[in-house]
């Protein structure tokens, strides 16, 4: 007698043991009456009919999945290899038991072929200064795709894009030459500035001789305060022509004789 006591007891704290589940804040329960889809049940304490229901967890919390890296071919015919990270959740646990078989195996296959995809239709360019329209062009057809399967994908972020040696050598000579374009075309516009600066000083020196002979006499100051042995200083006829008129025009042409005084004579008697 006790021993079919003893046997109907454990039975009975068997059949509770699969009756009762308790689900967490963030589980959800898909139940299954008979092999067909029931209710969605949690969280909590959760009552099951053995045998006749089943119920499988569905966790809602957000999944950070790292996408294996990727050999990408470029528009512009570059192979790098790329890498990301994919945030994703599940909102409907009906979708995500139901419509797919392992909806974290599904995501993570379609983000490898979506990586791909995206990736190739953009030049190396794109790649590495336009990550955040290429996450968001990603994430975009992600979602839409994975929409299906009760999931949301609410962010992509591109991690890492590999090059190999040869590339980066190329693109360091590139930047390089970049910069000396860049330095050539600001000099070329200081010398553009330089020489209408210099056409409209001329034009205020050819209107004023005083202002031109100013010029040169501070230009004869800063040579000298230079410590040279020789200066050779060009003179323009223009400067001197003057001084050589004044000087001309004041001074004597020719020596004249003075007249001698006259001499004392013996006076004569008659």
């Amino acid at each position: 007698m006790n021993v079919f006591f003893l046997i109907a007891l454990a039975v009975l704290v068997a059949f509770l043991a699969s009756a009762v589940r308790i689900l967490r804040e963030y589980e959800r329960g898909v139940v299954f009456m008979l092999g067909r889809f029931w209710k969605v049940k949690g969280p909590g304490l959760i009552l099951l009919i053995p045998v006749l229901q089943q119920m499988v967890r569905v966790d809602l919390r957000t999944v950070v999945m790292d996408v294996p890296t990727q050999d990408v071919i470029s528009r512009d015919n570059v192979s790098v290899r790329v890498n990301a990270v994919i945030y994703f959740r599940v909102i409907d646990p009906e979708k995500a038991v139901i419509q797919v078989e392992n909806f974290y195996e599904a995501t993570s296959q379609l983000a490898q072929t979506t990586l791909r995809s995206v990736l190739g239709q953009h030049e190396l360019d794109d790649m590495l200064a336009g990550r955040e329209q290429l996450n968001a062009d990603i994430q975009a057809i992600l979602d839409d795709q994975t929409d299906a399967w009760g999931i949301k994908v609410a962010n992509v972020e591109i991690k890492h894009v590999d090059l190999d040696e040869s590339m980066i050598r190329a693109i360091a000579k590139q930047a390089e030459a970049e910069r000396t374009r860049r330095a050539k075309v600001i000099h070329a516009e200081g010398e553009l500035q330089a020489s209408e600066k210099l056409s409209q000083a001329a034009k205020v020196l050819a209107g004023e001789a005083q202002a031109l002979q100013l010029r040169y006499l501070q230009t004869l100051v800063d040579i000298a305060g230079e410590k040279n042995s020789t200066i050779v200083f060009p003179l323009p006829m223009d400067l001197i022509g003057p001084l050589m008129g004044k000087a001309g025009g004041s001074g004597p042409t020719g020596v004249q004789p003075t007249p001698s005084a006259p001499t004392q004579g013996s006076a004569t008697t008659s």
